[in-house]
């Protein structure tokens, strides 16, 4: 299976992003992807949550979602959206932080929504406070395809490896980790998480980010890390798209998740233990 990782700078417009992610879909096809994955947030990135709650829909009333679910249908591809902002109709108006893996038939065969939330003082200058705008998730997903069985993560769930192992054991086989970090702490422990995840687990882990400095309407201006990244199960780095936007691409071979687990079985070396 040959994969195409998206690296873009999303403004705050769904529909100028949706433009975009069609036309790279497109491009990415043409070269004989078979498996387009977008970063997290890719319909929107803005921290007005004014702004958001006018531009962002409930996942039923999501025209982009809807026309690009019709973009993989009409290429017949799998395309993996990182995330995309959605509304979730609560009474403290936050909203879900999720992703969608959609079929070469055009349907959303899987949903997970974020679970951990990026509550962080990076820098006195760079805070975040994730869970003021988005509700967690509270349930792990992992989802069959024709090609592999997928484990499904977002950004900050990287720093959790109990998450990737329990989707390992589960039959992931690659794992999905779009992600919109941020550039200190991209800098810091972006490649170094991702390989560890992939080395715990056999598994591909496919990263595809955001990247550089993102055109915003109104509010704060946010800056991405990019490094759009493959790992091969046995920890290799496959893949490594820089700073630029563009289209990175990877062929998968499958074979290479039993070979990993065969020569280090750790997924069945599990013990129970006391304490601390």
């Amino acid at each position: 299976m040959r994969a195409a990782l998206l690296q873009i700078t999303s403004s705050d417009s769904p529909e100028e992003n949706r433009e975009l992610l069609q036309r790279l879909i497109a491009e990415a096809v043409a070269n004989g992807a078979g498996f387009v994955l977008t970063p997290e947030v890719s319909n929107c990135v803005s921290q007005s949550r004014a702004h958001q709650q006018e531009v962002l829909d409930l996942e039923e009333d999501d025209a982009n979602l809807a026309a690009l679910c019709e973009t993989a249908a009409t290429h017949g591809i799998w395309l993996s959206l990182g995330s995309f902002g959605v509304k979730t109709g609560e009474a403290d108006g936050r909203f879900a932080n999720r992703q969608f893996l959609i079929s070469p038939q055009g349907e959303i065969t899987a949903r997970y929504d974020k679970i951990h939330m990026f509550d962080v003082e990076v820098t006195p200058e760079e805070t975040f406070r994730e869970s003021d705008g988005y509700r967690p998730g509270n349930r792990a997903v992992v989802a069959k395809t024709d090609f592999a069985t997928l484990g499904l993560t977002i950004c900050y769930d990287l720093r959790f490896p109990y998450l990737h192992r329990a989707l390992a054991k589960a039959g992931a086989e690659i794992l999905i980790a779009p992600a919109a970090f941020s550039p200190v702490t991209g800098a810091a422990h972006w490649h170094a998480l991702l390989q560890a995840r992939a080395i715990e687990t056999g598994c591909y882990v496919l990263a595809a980010a955001q990247t550089g400095s993102h055109k915003t309407s109104r509010g704060a201006q946010r800056k991405t890390y990019g490094h759009s990244l493959v790992v091969a199960p046995w920890g290799e780095i496959l893949l490594d798209a820089g700073t630029a936007a563009g289209i990175s691409y990877v062929d998968l071979d499958m074979e290479k998740v039993a070979e990993a687990r065969r020569r280090v079985p750790a997924l069945t070396h599990d013990r129970e233990f006391d304490g601390p």
